[in-house]
């Protein structure tokens, strides 16, 4: 049977919308060529991070997300987040990577020049916590005196390697203000101190040696085992610029592995800490 012309394009119409509404039957049909996702993996059950992910550097989402998932931490401590960037984060793990986290946050301010959003209702800016298990007890506080910037720490209660442990997460005042970083960290200490167990992540934007990390340093010891309050002390730098503000302090917990390594999406370095078991822990 022939077709007239008019039939003839009626009918390749009809083909070419059932192609769109079907898609194609086999995967090298017509809309083929999406990119395939990631091989899933997952999360390391006894590894921590802690990283500044810088704000505002107008980095990719995805990037950051590839640079966590790299390392697959069982908890991630977020600084300088903006609650809609780190939504995408944990939308991008999952999707591209295959790795599941829950999340909270610990903002302590809206900013519209940082967060976007529109000016009635700018984005929540501050700390955030990625954690492949379940977290509890959320604490989200801001310190009494920010200084140039409100600042604050937030802690949960979660599982790494097995074991619950608290967890807390901050980001002290910026340098050169380091009688306002002192009574942060003796806020933050003292908190600390009520548990036996705790692991506390983030950029206290000061070196290992300065005064007001003391009582931190009182009560918990860095995650590297060289690193020591001393200017002569063996602290892998964690920023572009060369210092070591970044840390990964621990109380009652012994570390097996601790790597800091930087990363062109962000002025600081990520850490991560890979911890002792339970059983480690008593052998040694």
């Amino acid at each position: 049977m022939v077709l007239s012309r008019g039939a003839g394009w009626l009918v390749g119409a009809l083909v070419l919308a059932c192609v769109v509404v079907v898609g194609p039957s086999a995967p090298g049909g017509f809309f083929a060529g999406s990119p395939p996702e990631e091989d899933v993996r997952d999360v390391v059950p006894n590894r921590v991070m802690t990283w500044n992910i810088c704000n505002p550097c107008e980095e990719s989402d995805q990037d950051q997300a590839a640079e966590i998932a790299r390392y697959a931490p069982q908890v991630v401590g977020l600084q300088e987040a903006c609650v809609r960037d780190v939504e995408r984060i944990r939308d991008h793990l999952e999707r591209s990577y295959g790795l599941v986290y829950h999340v909270e946050y610990g903002a302590v301010l809206r900013n519209w020049g940082r967060c976007g959003g529109v000016p009635w209702r700018p984005g929540e800016y501050g700390q955030a916590m990625l954690s492949a298990a379940p977290m509890t007890d959320v604490v989200d506080e801001e310190y009494p005196d920010g200084g140039s910037e409100d600042r604050g720490y937030m802690a949960v209660t979660t599982t790494v390697g097995g074991q619950s442990v608290r967890v807390f997460n901050t980001h002290l005042a910026e340098r050169r203000q380091e009688a306002v970083r002192a009574e942060q960290a003796r806020v933050l200490a003292a908190e600390v101190a009520r548990h036996d167990r705790a692991i506390v992540l983030g950029d206290f934007n000061a070196v290992p040696y300065a005064p007001e990390l003391d009582d931190m340093w009182a009560l918990a010891e860095d995650a590297d085992p060289q690193c020591h309050p001393t200017a002569g002390g063996d602290c892998e730098v964690t920023t572009d610029w060369h210092s070591k503000f970044d840390y990964v302090f621990l109380r009652g917990i012994v570390p097996r592995e601790h790597h800091v390594r930087p990363s062109r999406y962000s002025d600081h370095h990520l850490l991560y800490t890979d911890l002792r078991g339970a059983q480690e822990q008593r052998a040694s």
